[in-house]
């Protein structure tokens, strides 16, 4: 049987002195985080410097060189209950034989949580989740047939399926309009605020996420920061990151990152 989502007392996800590395390079290395139920961490950085690999470790799929990780008070393993994943958005072929609902209910009955229901309790608990992510209409539609929105919304309700004690979110705003992007985000909060999950959200546009985020998780070059949007966010620290210039300035309303050698900008209401 899989464990409970929830272990009282025990923090969402813990990592000791945890490092990964290929091939001779370390990605990152020395890293503590303990992240409290309720917690928003957004994980931001360059390409290669680590962040989906983050994902990995706490889905179970990639190991440690070195340190430890749990999650809920328990040993990581893949395919954990506790664990709820949303990818980036990518559109599902038009031929492809799932219906909405059945898309769904993956995360019920898949082999991904070795859960079993009968078929009466799979279908109440399938229709309550597409009533939550707000996909109840479309819930008998082809999958392949539905926008890239629509889709993303159905990957969130999928992952919230075992209501996790930690979701995971690789970038899940990305190439969506800016409706399905404040849709998709305020499910993601609602779960971490009135469910008390956990949310580990890697993301290369903060602004989007900004005003919920509890902490900032910061790779490259190796190295990491942590700690407040204030405390990380600031041309001193990411140029110190960096080992190299980088300006963090205020236009608009709006927190920008800039440097020739970043990729994009971070944007901050």
């Amino acid at each position: 049987m899989a464990e409970p989502a929830r272990s009282t007392g025990a923090p969402a996800a813990s990592l000791k002195q945890a490092a990964v590395g290929f091939d001779g390079r370390t990605l990152w290395q020395d890293l503590d985080l303990d992240l409290q139920p309720g917690e928003f961490l957004a994980v931001l950085g360059p390409n290669g410097a680590g962040k989906s690999t983050l994902l990995k470790v706490l889905l179970g799929l990639q190991k440690l060189t070195s340190g430890s990780v749990e999650i809920a008070g328990h040993p990581v393993r893949r395919g954990s209950a506790a664990v709820g994943y949303i990818p980036q958005q990518q559109t599902l072929p038009e031929e492809t034989p799932l219906r909405a609902r059945d898309l769904v209910a993956l995360g019920l009955d898949g082999h991904r949580f070795g859960l079993r229901l009968k078929p009466r309790a799979l279908r109440t608990r399938v229709d309550e989740l597409l009533e939550e992510v707000g996909a109840a209409d479309y819930a008998e539609m082809p999958v392949g047939l539905l926008s890239g929105g629509e889709q993303q919304r159905l990957r969130a309700a999928q992952a919230l399926a075992s209501n996790p004690a930690l979701l995971l979110c690789d970038e899940p705003l990305h190439s969506l309009d800016l409706h399905h992007q404040q849709a998709v985000t305020e499910l993601i909060r609602r779960q971490a605020v009135e469910r008390g999950s956990a949310v580990v959200f890697v993301t290369h546009e903060i602004n989007p996420v900004i005003e919920h985020v509890d902490r900032v998780l910061y790779f490259a070059r190796g190295q990491y920061r942590i700690g407040s949007v204030h405390d990380v966010m600031r041309s001193e620290v990411l140029s110190e990151l960096y080992q190299a210039p980088v300006d963090v300035i205020e236009h608009q309303g709006k927190l920008v990152v800039m440097s020739h050698h970043l990729e994009g900008y971070h944007d901050h209401d």
